[in-house]
């Protein structure tokens, strides 16, 4: 036996489904509130999931890495070569590469130009990831330079670039797309010797083997260095930046979905109209129905049961466009619309339909006691 076969074994509902079909402009109304409460729920709820998503797909990777430049009372312009070694101390273990940079700017051979920052470094491998070439883990004589410079200036692998008097000739293309850090547009990686005028470093990345890792490393170097009120060294961590951009993005979401929620509510407001008005139109029958035997219960579950159709089928509605919606949002925002279908994004499709029963119940709660208790007799006089 089918479920519809089960339930249409209640008279109470078979009443409540034909009534619905009384009026259905009525209906549709009522229905098309709710379908637009399910959406703004699912879909700014789907939008903030995407939002986060691509938060935590820009910063990938770089959750294990810690960066160390010069703090607001370092004496000197950059990390010395006894604070390097004191990093790798305290880091032993992980990967620590210091790092030199400057700028310069670069000629093709047909006039065109590019300001590009200049950093040196040994493991070239250990921070950049090259789309054509390679990047080896110690950058000795060539050079690398991102692939988005390269095409502007028709520049190629073998090519020669000069910086300092010094042709360096390129060994690989660096990915245009690394999120943040190192490997942005514009970036020429030198040997280290490239920049051996300059004293100080400018920064020192460490790569760790986890996130919790590096939380734990950006304590210790804080430590190690910083006393009191003073910052000698400056610790960037980007697991902390994860955690702090993935609570407001929560705060956002819970913003959102209250936004949202909003519509719903003047959804059940609409059908605690639709309801009111559907009694009082039926009140005769109603009387009639109470007069032939039918029990207060059987009134109270046949209100009921028009309400929570016009839950179901706004919610049903509603959560095929919400989805609709959302692979349209996580397409524009991630550039993957399969996404959507996860149980981070997916969750928001299932509390707008369970929110939109809900509310359509509560908002029946009213007529159905209402009619329920209307003493027969009255009920006929009118």
């Amino acid at each position: 036996m089918s479920i519809t076969d089960l339930l249409w074994r209640f008279p109470s509902v078979q009443m409540a489904w034909r009534n619905l079909g009384r009026n259905p402009v009525r209906t549709a109304l009522a229905t098309l509130g709710i379908v637009i409460g399910v959406v703004a729920i699912a879909s700014l709820g789907m939008a903030g999931a995407a939002l986060q998503q691509q938060a935590t797909s820009d910063l990938g990777g770089l959750t294990n890495e810690v960066t160390i430049s010069a703090g607001e009372d370092n004496d000197n312009r950059g990390l010395t070569d006894n604070q390097i070694e004191d990093i790798r101390t305290i880091a032993v273990g992980s990967t620590v590469v210091p790092q030199k940079s400057n700028f310069t700017t670069l000629s093709a051979r047909n006039g065109e130009e590019a300001r590009v920052r200049v950093t040196s470094v040994t493991e070239a491998s250990a921070l950049y990831d090259v789309s054509i070439g390679e990047s080896p883990n110690r950058l000795q004589s060539g050079a690398l330079l991102s692939e988005s410079t390269a095409d502007r200036l028709g520049l190629e692998l073998g090519d020669p670039v000069a910086y300092d008097g010094q042709l360096y000739r390129i060994q690989g293309l660096i990915e245009s797309s690394q999120g943040f850090g190192s490997g942005g547009a514009n970036e020429l990686v030198l040997p280290m010797a490239a920049l051996s005028d300059q004293e100080y470093y400018d920064s020192v990345t460490v790569l760790t083997d986890s996130g919790d890792l590096a939380s734990a490393l950006t304590t210790d170097l804080e430590a190690w260095f910083n006393e009191e009120d003073d910052e000698v060294v400056s610790v960037t961590n980007f697991a902390d930046l994860q955690e702090q951009i993935g609570s407001f993005l929560d705060t956002l979401n819970l913003a959102l979905l209250g936004i949202g929620s909003i519509s719903l509510v003047v959804a059940s407001v609409a059908i605690l109209n639709v309801m009111l008005m559907s009694t009082i139109e039926r009140r005769g029958e109603i009387g009639v129905l109470r007069a032939v035997g039918i029990r207060r219960g059987e009134v109270l579950r046949m209100i009921l049961a028009e309400a929570a159709f016009l839950g179901v089928l706004g919610g049903i509605v509603g959560a095929a466009a919400s989805l609709a919606v959302g692979l349209l949002i996580f397409h524009l925002i991630t550039d993957s619309a399969s996404l959507v279908f996860e149980w981070q994004s997916s969750r928001y499709l299932v509390y707008g339909f369970g929110f939109a029963v809900f509310a359509s119940v509560i908002s029946g709660l009213y007529p159905a006691w209402k009619a329920a208790n209307e003493r027969p007799v009255e009920a006929l006089r009118e």
